[in-house]
């Protein structure tokens, strides 16, 4: 019979099983089923940040320069990123929990045939053609009608985004896949199943906040979330830790030892897989990490865009970096916090730091 998993067992599973051995883009993204995006770059995006840890010689951009290639698409999970294909259609079609007014259906029908004789269109040739005038975003600011609806097409799935140029999306229109008349419950089972081989080993909390996020992927069938969840509880793997109940995918054991962490320093992005369940985090490493890029700078307390600082399996603290121009050029900056209040005293530690801190100015090209 399999050992009974630890604390430390759990903490190792979580590592190990998403630091992976650098493989290529598309595979990477396979494996990992769903890649987080942001748009903040401090010193780069989070989906970058997440996949340098993860694709051999990756660099910034990367992800954006080779995406039509890959056939991935951009949408909604739990939240919004890169997925592949056969993932994204298992939340399609999507019925939003706004009806559109008939003046909009009109627009969007119209927006849409434009696309489709078009291929792939930028936000401003929309706006060129319907001058659909102006609309507030939501951080309280402008945009353009036309923007916005484009979105809420994608939303909708009516479009997809075909590329990015200079960030900004194009959009195309999408076709929908032929396996979307699978049974909501099916596809609710199999959502659950790629949200907790991302982000596994979960407790019981993060399990059912998983199921409140695909309200944004699959808003259609939030009656199913209760059902979906309970089913997801007798399904998976699952133990009683330090009176914390912890779930996982079937056919894994924490207490294995396959699950060795990588040795060294890992500069994470907010959003890695390792440490974005802020709960997970804290019943892990035992000490609450926190994003404060849209906290006032006055009350910040690791930084605007504090990068988790793992050594080995612990994150014992956390990196501010940035790119900055001098007079020999671009370099990178960086400023460094630990919990313990100083840095490991091993001469290991600072070597893999300094390796750390050369594969960043690699993947930046600084």
């Amino acid at each position: 019979m399999p050992s009974a998993p630890t604390l430390d067992h759990l903490r190792r599973h979580a590592v190990a099983r998403t630091l992976f051995a650098p493989t290529t883009l598309p595979r990477a993204i396979a494996r990992l089923g769903f890649v987080q995006a942001d748009p903040i770059r401090a010193p780069a995006r989070a989906q970058d940040l997440t996949l340098r840890h993860r694709v051999r010689g990756y660099r910034a951009g990367d992800l954006e320069r080779r995406y039509a290639r890959l056939g991935l698409e951009e949408d909604f999970f739990v939240n919004y990123g890169f997925l592949p294909p056969r993932h994204a259609a298992l939340m399609h079609p999507r019925t939003p929990r706004t009806a559109w007014t008939p003046e909009r259906e009109r627009q969007a029908a119209a927006v849409l045939e434009f696309v489709r004789a078009s291929g792939a269109v930028h936000p401003r040739e929309v706006e060129a053609r319907f001058a659909h005038g102006k609309a507030s975003n939501w951080f309280g600011g402008s945009t353009t009608a036309s923007a916005q609806l484009l979105d809420a097409m994608h939303y909708r799935g009516l479009l997809r985004v075909a590329r990015r140029e200079g960030g900004t999306r194009l959009y195309a229109v999408r076709t929908p896949a032929e396996d979307e008349g699978a049974s909501a419950m099916a596809r609710m089972d199999a959502l659950v199943d790629l949200a907790v081989a991302k982000y596994a080993p979960l407790p019981a909390a993060s399990l059912g906040r998983l199921l409140s996020h695909l309200r944004g992927g699959a808003p259609q069938w939030a009656a199913e979330r209760a059902g979906a969840l309970a089913r997801a509880r007798r399904r998976l793997a699952h133990a009683r830790v330090d009176g914390v109940d912890w779930y996982w995918p079937a056919g894994e054991n924490p207490a294995a030892a396959r699950w060795r962490p990588p040795q060294g320093v890992r500069l994470l992005t907010p959003f890695d897989p390792v440490v974005w369940d802020r709960r997970r985090f804290e019943l892990l490493w035992g000490w609450a990490y926190r994003f404060e890029a849209y906290t006032p700078a006055p009350r910040r307390q690791l930084g605007y865009y504090a990068l988790p600082l793992l050594w080995r399996e612990q994150v014992i603290g956390w990196g501010n970096l940035a790119v900055v121009q001098g007079g020999a050029g671009a370099q990178l900056q960086a400023q460094f916090g630990y919990v313990a209040g100083r840095p490991p005293r091993e001469a290991a530690f600072h070597a893999a730091l300094d390796e750390e801190l050369a594969r960043m100015r690699a993947f930046l090209g600084v």
